[in-house]
């Protein structure tokens, strides 16, 4: 990872999202901190498939009976 100080981001940034796009990550150095304070990563397109909700998607069924209210003393089984 490369680190490039707040500072010189305006003056190297055309740059800087080449690099970037070209799959590297640059880590940004403020006020004279040796370390990264924030970083510019590439974007990953999130690829969404359908999910199954479970092993009894569409095997189980339930029923609420009344208006489904229960008390806390009922949730937690006391």
């Amino acid at each position: 990872m490369e680190a490039i100080a707040v500072k010189n981001i305006q003056t190297n940034f055309p740059e800087i999202l080449k690099e970037v796009r070209n799959g590297k990550k640059v880590g940004i150095l403020y006020d004279g901190i040796k370390t990264p304070v924030a970083m510019i990563v590439p974007y990953i397109e999130e690829i969404r498939a359908e999910r199954k909700i479970g092993i009894l998607n569409g095997k189980v069924t339930f029923e609420v009976v009344g208006d489904g209210k229960i008390t806390v003393e009922e949730f937690l089984g006391l």
